[in-house]
C-alpha cells in the first residue's frame, strides 16, 4: 500500500494532469482544465461510504485507494512541491484560472486542507483558492479560520437533493457518517461566513428525485445567495450505485436550463410549471428570453466554481460526468452542430 500521504502529497484530476503535462494525452475539444481540482489522499483512504462514490470506504477493498478513479477519472498522485512548481513554470500560458482543495472524510482532512491552502496562498497568490468541503467533520470556526487564511470560495457537495435520498445514499443506510441536517447547517454557514456569490453547493441530477425537487433546492441555495453545481449522475463502477441508470438526458436538459435561469437568468422556481410526476414543463420565462439562453448554449456548460466570466465555470471538468461520444456538461462554447442537439435532446 502507497505512504504517500497529504499535505506533502496530493491527488489530481486526470485533466490537471495532461495540463501540467504529467500524462500524455489530449481532452476532445478543449486543450486544458481551468480549474486545479487537487484532493487530499491518505493510504487508509476516506471513511465515508457513500453509495454513489469511486472513494467509498467499500469500494474494491484492497486496492490501493491511491489508485482508486473519482467522477469517472483516475487521480494520479504527486508531491504539492511539484504541483506548485509546474504551475509555476506555466504561468505564461494562462491555464489555471482557479485552484480546489476537494477535502475527504479523514481525521487528518481539516488540518492539511489548511496547510495546503496557507502553502498555495503563499506561493500563487493571484490564483485563488476553493475548498470543496466535508461539512461531517467541521465546525463554523473551520470555516472562518479557511477565509481568515484565504479561501475565495467555499462549496458543498450535498448531492443528494431530498433527505430520503441522502438517507439511502450517504447516510446511516449505507453505514456511511453523512447527516443532511449537519451539511445544511454547514451551507447556512457558508452563507454567513462567506458571503453571497462566494458559496456554492454540488447537486446530482438523477438520484431518484423529481425535477421539481432538484430545481426547489437550486432555488433554496439561490436564495441564500449561493450558486448551484450540478452533476449528472454516472454510475462509477464498483460503487453500490453501479447498476443505477444515468441520468436521463432530456431531464438533465431540462434540469440545466432551469438551474441557469435560477442562477443568472432572473427566474424562480416559484413561476416555472411541472406535471403530476414533477417534470418541467415551463420554464417560468417568456419563450424569446428561453430561446436567447438556447441559442447561448451557455446553461449547458459545465457548472461550478467562476473563473474569469461569472457564469461560465473555471472548473470545466472534462468529462467528468459522461464520454466524449454523449457529452452532458460542454467543457467548451457549444458551435451549431451542440445547439441542434442539445434542442433535439431537451424535447426528447
Amino acid at each position: 500500500m502507497s505512504e504517500l500521504r497529504s499535505p506533502e502529497y496530493v491527488q489530481l484530476s486526470t485533466a490537471a494532469a495532461i495540463t501540467l503535462g504529467l500524462v500524455p494525452g489530449k481532452m476532445y475539444r478543449t486543450e486544458c482544465t481551468h480549474c486545479l481540482n487537487l484532493l487530499v489522499t491518505y493510504p487508509e483512504g476516506c471513511r465515508a461510504n457513500c453509495a454513489y462514490c469511486g472513494l467509498a470506504r467499500h469500494r474494491e477493498e484492497g486496492r490501493d485507494y491511491a489508485e482508486r478513479n473519482f467522477i469517472r477519472v483516475d487521480w494520479p498522485t504527486l508531491s504539492y512541491d511539484e504541483v506548485i512548481a509546474r504551475v509555476k513554470a506555466g504561468e505564461d500560458k494562462g491555464q489555471f484560472q482557479r485552484m480546489c482543495i476537494s477535502m475527504i472524510t479523514h481525521p487528518d482532512s481539516d488540518e492539511d486542507t489548511r496547510i495546503l491552502l496557507k502553502k498555495w496562498v503563499h506561493e500563487l497568490p493571484h490564483i485563488p483558492v476553493s475548498i470543496l468541503s466535508n461539512p461531517t467533520t467541521m465546525e463554523k470556526s473551520d470555516l472562518l479560520q479557511l477565509k481568515e487564511l484565504g479561501a475565495d470560495i467555499f462549496t458543498i457537495a450535498l448531492d443528494a437533493v431530498t433527505p430520503e435520498i441522502f438517507e439511502r445514499t450517504r447516510g446511516k443506510t449505507v453505514d456511511s457518517p453523512h447527516r443532511w441536517d449537519r451539511y445544511w447547517q454547514a451551507i447556512e454557514w457558508a452563507a454567513e461566513v462567506f458571503g453571497p456569490e462566494r458559496f456554492g453547493v454540488h447537486l446530482i441530477s438523477g438520484m431518484g428525485e423529481t425535477e421539481r425537487e432538484m430545481l426547489a433546492i437550486c432555488q433554496r441555495i439561490r436564495d441564500l445567495g449561493g450558486h448551484n453545481h450540478l452533476f449528472a449522475f454516472f454510475p462509477e463502477r464498483g460503487s453500490l450505485m453501479e447498476d443505477w441508470p444515468a441520468c436521463d438526458m432530456a431531464q438533465w436538459r431540462r434540469v440545466q436550463l432551469a438551474r441557469y435561469i435560477i442562477d443568472y437568468g432572473g427566474g424562480n422556481v416559484s413561476q416555472m410549471h411541472f406535471d403530476e410526476h414533477g417534470c418541467l414543463t415551463d420554464f417560468g420565462l417568456p419563450q424569446a428570453d428561453v430561446e436567447h439562453l438556447l441559442q447561448s448554449g451557455t446553461p449547458f456548460r459545465t457548472s461550478g466554481c467562476p473563473g474569469t466570466e461569472e457564469d461560465v465555470s473555471a472548473c470545466n471538468r472534462p468529462y467528468g460526468d459522461s464520454k466524449p461520444s454523449d457529452i452532458l456538461s460542454y467543457p467548451f462554447k457549444l458551435d451549431a452542430d451542440d445547439l441542434i442537439l442539445v434542442r433535439q435532446q431537451i424535447q426528447e
